[in-house]
């Protein structure tokens, strides 16, 4: 059998899925993995470079076809601590959100909630030159992944786009989820499983070859904030917020 090609995200949230691919029996000789931003990541299933990603979930609306091959997401109930509009005011009084390169499902996060839950209209402005940097006050942005660790606290304004989306609909959320562009042998599929769980029960011991940063709860986020059990009430969320999408 010719090997399977899988990109996952470059985050921290994704390596104890890593962590279980790389610390299993035999999977890395049945795979090609690449590690990419979620946007990339996702190009790639669309392309078909991959057989399967770690896509965010918004990007399954631009597959022909797709299919969940994993018991696993990167997911949260209530505040994930990486998804973030930060703003230097109040997010009804934002005119303009810039969005973040790097996202996909964030981005139309962000979107859906301003439209739904908000019932606020900014102008939105796509790769916006130093889209974090801007100091105008009726100016916010969306940020994801590692790249807000330590920065709650440096905005009067931030909203975890995890949260808001519970106190919107009460359901968790799904940033990204493993998809198929085409069917996956069950055996490989039940393998694959084995090692991302074998992942998820280690954790502790990925934690020690992470770096410690004084701004930043690295057990925390990987053990309580982030929730990656793709249950039912995940997958409700997931094809709520794609009804959501197609309506924006």
């Amino acid at each position: 059998m010719s090997k399977i090609r899988i990109s996952a995200v470059s985050y921290t949230n994704t390596k104890p899925f890593i962590y279980g691919l790389q610390h299993t029996d035999g999977i890395l000789n049945k795979i090609e993995l690449s590690l990419d931003t979620p946007s990339d990541c996702a190009q790639k299933l669309i392309d078909d470079v991959v057989d399967i990603g770690l896509i965010p979930v918004a990007a399954t609306l631009s597959l022909k076809h797709w299919e969940i091959v994993s018991d696993y997401c990167i997911g949260a109930v209530g505040a994930v601590n990486s998804v973030f509009i930060f703003s230097n005011c109040d997010i009804k009084d934002v005119k303009v959100l810039q969005l973040d390169p790097q996202s996909r499902s964030s981005n139309n996060l962000a979107k859906v909630l301003l439209k739904n839950y908000w019932k606020t209209n900014p102008v939105i402005v796509e790769n916006a030159v130093d889209y974090a940097q801007s100091s105008d006050p009726n100016t916010a942005f969306v940020q994801i992944g590692d790249r807000t660790f330590g920065k709650k606290g440096k905005y009067p304004f931030v909203y975890d786009l995890a949260e808001e989306w519970q106190k919107f609909t009460g359901l968790p959320f799904v940033f990204a989820a493993w998809i198929a562009n085409k069917p996956i042998p069950a055996e490989f599929m039940d393998q694959f499983n084995q090692s991302l769980k074998y992942g998820l029960d280690h954790r502790m011991e990925l934690l020690k070859e992470l770096p410690t940063r004084p701004d930043f709860d690295f057990e925390d986020y990987l053990l309580h904030k982030l929730d990656f059990d793709l249950t039912e009430d995940k997958k409700k969320a997931l094809y709520l917020f794609l009804e959501y999408v197609k309506a924006l």
